[in-house]
Protein backbone atom coordinates (compact mmCIF):
# COMPACT_ATOMS: atom_id res chain seq x y z
CA UNK A 1 0.00 0.00 0.00
CA UNK A 2 1.49 3.52 -0.88
CA UNK A 3 0.33 6.49 1.45
CA UNK A 4 1.28 10.14 0.95
CA UNK A 5 2.35 11.65 4.25
CA UNK A 6 1.05 15.22 4.23
CA UNK A 7 4.23 17.00 5.45
CA UNK A 8 7.40 18.68 4.93
CA UNK A 9 8.56 18.26 8.67
CA UNK A 10 11.83 15.58 8.23
CA UNK A 11 11.42 15.20 11.98
CA UNK A 12 7.75 13.63 11.78
CA UNK A 13 8.93 11.73 8.46
CA UNK A 14 11.49 10.21 10.15
CA UNK A 15 9.78 9.68 13.41
CA UNK A 16 6.74 7.95 11.20
CA UNK A 17 8.57 6.21 8.93
CA UNK A 18 10.16 4.31 11.76
CA UNK A 19 6.49 3.27 13.17
CA UNK A 20 5.14 2.31 9.37
CA UNK A 21 5.26 -1.73 8.79
CA UNK A 22 7.78 -2.43 5.44
CA UNK A 23 4.22 -3.00 3.37
CA UNK A 24 3.45 0.62 3.74
CA UNK A 25 5.39 2.89 1.06
CA UNK A 26 5.53 6.07 2.59
CA UNK A 27 5.49 8.81 0.04
CA UNK A 28 6.46 12.66 0.97
CA UNK A 29 4.86 15.63 -0.47
CA UNK A 30 8.18 16.37 -2.25
CA UNK A 31 7.78 12.98 -3.88
CA UNK A 32 4.36 13.59 -4.66
CA UNK A 33 5.11 16.92 -6.37
CA UNK A 34 3.80 19.01 -4.19
CA UNK A 35 5.51 22.50 -3.12
CA UNK A 36 2.76 24.30 -2.12
CA UNK A 37 2.49 25.44 1.39
CA UNK A 38 -1.03 23.61 3.16
CA UNK A 39 -3.05 25.95 4.92
CA UNK A 40 -3.75 25.42 8.64
CA UNK A 41 -6.71 27.45 9.67
CA UNK A 42 -8.74 25.67 11.48
CA UNK A 43 -9.32 26.01 14.81
CA UNK A 44 -9.01 22.08 15.81
CA UNK A 45 -6.41 19.67 15.54
CA UNK A 46 -8.85 17.32 14.19
CA UNK A 47 -9.61 20.65 11.19
CA UNK A 48 -6.19 21.33 10.64
CA UNK A 49 -5.24 17.43 10.08
CA UNK A 50 -8.21 17.26 7.67
CA UNK A 51 -7.27 20.23 5.75
CA UNK A 52 -4.29 19.40 4.85
CA UNK A 53 -5.04 15.16 3.84
CA UNK A 54 -8.06 16.91 1.83
CA UNK A 55 -5.56 19.05 0.31
CA UNK A 56 -3.47 16.25 -0.89
CA UNK A 57 -5.97 13.96 -1.87
CA UNK A 58 -8.01 16.69 -3.93
CA UNK A 59 -4.77 17.15 -5.85
CA UNK A 60 -3.30 13.98 -6.32
CA UNK A 61 -6.75 11.56 -5.42
CA UNK A 62 -4.41 8.99 -4.05
CA UNK A 63 -4.75 7.65 -0.49
CA UNK A 64 -2.88 10.14 1.92
CA UNK A 65 -2.84 11.02 5.80
CA UNK A 66 -1.88 14.18 7.72
CA UNK A 67 -1.39 14.98 11.37
CA UNK A 68 -1.34 17.84 13.85
CA UNK A 69 0.23 17.62 16.55
CA UNK A 70 -0.74 20.64 19.53
CA UNK A 71 0.82 20.66 23.16
CA UNK A 72 -1.76 21.61 25.45
CA UNK A 73 -0.66 23.21 28.76
CA UNK A 74 -3.33 22.72 31.96
CA UNK A 75 -1.85 26.00 33.31
CA UNK A 76 -2.41 28.41 30.34
CA UNK A 77 -6.17 26.68 29.26
CA UNK A 78 -4.65 24.56 27.23
CA UNK A 79 -3.07 27.20 25.06
CA UNK A 80 -0.37 26.67 22.61
CA UNK A 81 -2.71 24.11 21.70
CA UNK A 82 -3.90 24.57 17.76
CA UNK A 83 -1.30 26.97 17.86
CA UNK A 84 1.54 25.40 19.41
CA UNK A 85 4.06 25.71 16.07
CA UNK A 86 3.25 29.40 15.56
CA UNK A 87 3.22 30.06 19.12
CA UNK A 88 5.88 32.97 19.53
CA UNK A 89 4.74 33.90 15.84
CA UNK A 90 4.71 33.12 12.29
CA UNK A 91 7.95 31.35 10.94
CA UNK A 92 9.10 31.63 14.37
CA UNK A 93 11.78 28.73 15.59
CA UNK A 94 11.49 25.69 17.99
CA UNK A 95 13.66 27.88 20.20
CA UNK A 96 11.35 30.95 19.69
CA UNK A 97 8.56 28.29 20.95
CA UNK A 98 10.07 27.05 23.85
CA UNK A 99 11.65 30.19 25.43
CA UNK A 100 7.96 31.99 24.90
CA UNK A 101 6.65 28.89 26.66
CA UNK A 102 8.95 29.09 29.44
CA UNK A 103 8.41 32.46 30.12
CA UNK A 104 4.76 32.11 30.08
CA UNK A 105 5.15 29.22 32.85
CA UNK A 106 8.01 31.46 34.92
CA UNK A 107 5.35 31.91 37.54
CA UNK A 108 3.48 28.72 37.51
CA UNK A 109 3.65 25.86 39.68
CA UNK A 110 1.04 23.61 37.62
CA UNK A 111 3.17 22.20 35.21
CA UNK A 112 0.76 19.82 33.64
CA UNK A 113 0.33 19.29 29.96
CA UNK A 114 -0.18 16.81 27.40
CA UNK A 115 0.79 16.40 24.02
CA UNK A 116 -2.19 15.33 21.86
CA UNK A 117 -1.66 14.31 17.84
CA UNK A 118 -4.32 14.11 15.73
CA UNK A 119 -4.16 11.58 12.27
CA UNK A 120 -6.82 12.10 9.48
CA UNK A 121 -6.03 9.55 7.12
CA UNK A 122 -8.12 9.66 3.39
CA UNK A 123 -8.05 5.75 2.12
CA UNK A 124 -10.46 5.18 -0.68
CA UNK A 125 -12.28 8.54 -0.83
CA UNK A 126 -13.51 7.97 3.09
CA UNK A 127 -11.95 9.99 6.12
CA UNK A 128 -10.92 8.40 9.34
CA UNK A 129 -9.31 9.77 12.62
CA UNK A 130 -7.09 8.55 14.83
CA UNK A 131 -5.59 10.56 18.21
CA UNK A 132 -2.63 9.71 20.35
CA UNK A 133 -2.44 11.55 23.57
CA UNK A 134 0.76 11.33 26.16
CA UNK A 135 0.69 13.10 29.77
CA UNK A 136 3.77 14.68 31.13
CA UNK A 137 4.68 17.94 32.57
CA UNK A 138 6.37 21.49 31.48
CA UNK A 139 10.32 21.82 33.00
CA UNK A 140 11.30 24.52 34.36
CA UNK A 141 14.01 24.40 31.55
CA UNK A 142 15.80 23.16 28.36
CA UNK A 143 16.79 19.92 28.76
CA UNK A 144 18.27 17.05 25.71
CA UNK A 145 19.36 18.54 22.55
CA UNK A 146 17.15 15.43 20.34
CA UNK A 147 13.69 15.87 18.89
CA UNK A 148 12.16 18.76 18.19
CA UNK A 149 9.71 21.26 18.82
CA UNK A 150 8.83 21.59 22.74
CA UNK A 151 10.68 18.15 23.46
CA UNK A 152 13.27 19.87 25.34
CA UNK A 153 10.64 21.14 27.81
CA UNK A 154 8.34 17.94 27.83
CA UNK A 155 8.77 15.50 30.54
CA UNK A 156 6.35 12.55 29.81
CA UNK A 157 4.58 11.08 33.37
CA UNK A 158 6.56 8.55 34.90
CA UNK A 159 9.80 9.08 33.34
CA UNK A 160 13.17 11.27 34.44
CA UNK A 161 13.96 12.69 30.70
CA UNK A 162 12.53 14.47 28.56
CA UNK A 163 11.47 13.57 24.77
CA UNK A 164 14.30 15.30 23.74
CA UNK A 165 16.71 13.13 26.38
CA UNK A 166 15.47 10.35 24.33
CA UNK A 167 16.59 8.03 21.81
CA UNK A 168 14.10 8.11 18.73
CA UNK A 169 13.41 4.58 19.68
CA UNK A 170 12.51 5.47 23.21
CA UNK A 171 10.40 8.35 22.54
CA UNK A 172 8.56 5.77 19.64
CA UNK A 173 7.50 3.59 22.20
CA UNK A 174 5.51 5.98 24.41
CA UNK A 175 4.97 9.41 22.33
CA UNK A 176 1.96 10.90 21.39
CA UNK A 177 2.33 10.53 17.65
CA UNK A 178 3.05 6.79 17.54
CA UNK A 179 0.31 6.34 20.11
CA UNK A 180 -1.58 8.08 16.48
CA UNK A 181 0.08 5.86 14.52
CA UNK A 182 -0.13 2.66 16.12
CA UNK A 183 -4.10 2.91 15.71
CA UNK A 184 -3.73 4.25 12.30
CA UNK A 185 -1.48 0.78 11.24
CA UNK A 186 -3.76 -1.51 12.94
CA UNK A 187 -6.49 0.03 11.02
CA UNK A 188 -4.87 -0.28 7.65
CA UNK A 189 -4.29 -4.18 8.54
CA UNK A 190 -7.65 -4.38 9.16
CA UNK A 191 -9.31 -2.89 6.21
Amino acid sequence: MTLIFSTNNKHKLQEVQKLLPASINLVTLADAGINEDIPETADTLEGNASIKSRFVFELTDLNCFADDTGLEVEALNGAPGVYSARYAGEKCSFADNVNKLLHEMRDKDNRAAKFRTVISLILNEKEYFFEGVVDGEITREVHGTDGFGYDPVFKPTGFEKTFAEMTLEEKNKISHRARAVEKLVAFLKSV
